[in-house]
């Protein structure tokens, strides 16, 4: 039986390599994006495999009442939402002492809140069929802290004890719950490294390379696989062995 996947964030980085992946797999891939429309339709109009099906969904996932209506709208194409990987996040590096209200309340909003709505939103279904996938993105900061993103690393912490959580609380409906936790990724969120640093972060990666966006949606598509049907509330961090 052909399955969807569901993926936020999906127009770009992890998200668009992850789409383009699941469709080559022969899912049909429902992909959110909330300002990049032409991105997501593009990405869309491009995407091959055997007999897969694609749509784009505007939502912003803060919002409980746009993540509804996304998951509806995806219900009514598909009828079940089998695989959700909750990409969309937002980063901001700033001094602690710098970090207004308005940004802590954004970061927690995107990164934390979102996939709490976009799980409550799909669970359900999951339940009712006894199976279901459940992928949360992290970082490699949520394992170890970041200076200058104390914001960025909390709400990723927060997203691993979500996950670990809800993985006991679901494993009894044979639905499986895990985290990827992604080393330095090239991607646009990390566009604006200076060179120096991109460097830096380079020589003290063993594997001697930033990640790529294929690379976390190869974890992504293992976890969603039934060779990974024994595994949940697990954190798997791609990252070149820049921690282990």
């Amino acid at each position: 039986m052909k399955k969807t996947v569901l993926i936020t964030g999906g127009s770009r980085g992890i998200g668009r390599a992850s789409a383009q992946l699941f469709a080559q797999q022969g899912c049909n891939v429902a992909i959110n994006y909330l300002h990049s429309q032409q991105a997501a339709m593009d990405l869309a109009a491009g995407l091959t495999g055997e007999g897969c099906q694609v749509i784009t969904c505007q939502a912003d996932v803060s919002s409980r009442e746009q993540v509804a209506a996304m998951v509806g709208e995806v219900q009514e194409r598909f009828g079940a939402i089998e695989i959700l990987i909750n990409n969309a996040g937002i980063a901001q590096q700033k001094m602690f002492t710098d970090i207004t209200t308005e940004d802590w309340d954004a970061m927690l909003a995107v990164n934390v809140k979102g996939i709490f709505n976009c799980c409550q939103a799909v669970v359900p279904g999951m339940i009712s069929r006894k199976q279901g996938k459940i992928i949360n993105l992290a970082s490699i900061w949520g394992l170890t802290g970041a200076s200058c993103e104390v914001h960025y690393s909390t709400a990723k912490a927060a997203v691993i004890g979500f996950t670990k959580a809800l993985a006991r609380e679901l494993g009894p409906s044979n639905i499986q719950v895990n985290c990827v936790a992604p080393g330095i990724i090239d991607t646009d969120m990390n566009a604006s490294l200076l060179e120096d640093d991109r460097c830096r972060l380079i020589e003290a990666t063993p594997l001697m390379r930033l990640g790529t966006p294929q690379d976390i949606a190869y974890a992504l598509w293992f976890l969603a696989s039934e060779q990974a049907d024994f595994l949940t509330g697990q954190v798997l961090s791609p990252n070149g062995g820049f921690v282990i």
